[in-house]
């Protein structure tokens, strides 16, 4: 049975402070998304751009929470749409924009389908607060809003709090953690494979693992793809860039560990930013990756 994918952007440039990031889903689709998912059988529908307000055309209120009414709109703007596609059996692939659209993202997964779990690909946990944010700026937060932590008008996007269970929510790739979130991943209780992991243990065992834990007692996986968790030589278009990452192979595998699976039931793709971009090589990384998810292979 083909799989029936809807793509939806999310041009959200609010949550971070680097400019170009809201061209991503323009970038994404003109690396030849829908023509390479629609070679592997999938129907796809474009669905176009979830509307986002530039930041010139706002203010910010609060520094330690910058842009906080303009991401919750459209955070439930995204939610509303995402949870709409998987209530008809539809496969969201919803494209950033920087990392704050997947409070909306997650938010809709699980307005559709409460019982999921969550595979955060990521060069940074994203589990700041307002109390421990270096920058106010909301990309560092939505895995702990997804988990319930964090200002209330995010954690209560959609209309209900938390959106996943950390006993299924595992983070592979971190390199980068702020000092204070470490106290905060520490007492969620989610599982954290970081870059000495993979470096120690391969990237087969960890996905192995993250498989397993994400998809323990739950009805599917949602993938939240960073393309920073890639090294800066493989993805250089992206505004938080990290050395030391996954190297374009690993993330194959990873893809193609998630595909075997078969519990994926949604992704989104965040972080292109094609400003600082090279050749838009770091939009194609993602189409490559979106096409491991989805079954391609090499035979």
């Amino acid at each position: 049975m083909k799989k029936q994918v809807s793509i939806i952007g999310v041009p959200l440039d609010l949550g971070q402070g680097r400019r170009g990031v809201d061209m991503g889903p323009s970038a994404i689709r003109y690396a030849n998304l829908q023509e390479r998912l629609q070679k592997l059988g999938c129907q796809v529908t474009d669905l176009g751009n979830v509307d986002v307000p530039t930041p010139e055309s706002q203010r910010v209120e609060h520094e330690k929470l910058k842009y906080l009414k303009e991401i919750v709109s459209v955070s439930n703007h995204v939610a509303e749409r995402v949870a709409a596609e998987m209530q008809q059996g539809k496969f969201p692939i919803i494209l950033g924009g920087d990392h704050s659209m997947a409070i909306g993202s997650v938010a809709g997964v699980t307005k559709a389908n409460r019982n999921i779990g969550v595979i955060w690909f990521d060069a940074h946990a994203d589990m700041n607060t307002e109390e421990t944010t270096p920058s106010g700026n909301i990309h560092g937060m939505p895995l702990a809003v997804s988990l319930g932590i964090g200002h209330p008008d995010l954690t209560g996007v959609a209309g209900f709090q938390p959106k996943i269970q950390a006993k299924n929510v595992v983070l592979v790739g971190a390199r980068s953690i702020d000092e204070e979130e470490r106290l905060i991943i520490r007492r969620s209780g989610i599982t954290v494979f970081t870059m000495h992991e993979i470096d120690k243990l391969g990237m087969s065992k960890v996905m192995s693992e993250a498989i397993r834990i994400a998809s323990d007692g739950v009805s599917g996986v949602h993938l939240s793809l960073d393309l920073d968790a890639f090294d800066p030589r493989e993805a250089p278009g992206v505004g938080t860039p990290v050395l030391g990452g996954v190297t374009y192979r690993e993330g194959h595998l990873a893809m193609e560990m998630l595909a075997s699976a078969d519990m994926v039931t949604s992704v989104d793709v965040v972080e292109v930013n094609p400003v600082l971009d090279v050749e838009n090589r770091t939009a194609r990384v993602a189409v490559d990756m979106i096409g491991s998810l989805l079954g391609k292979t090499v035979l």
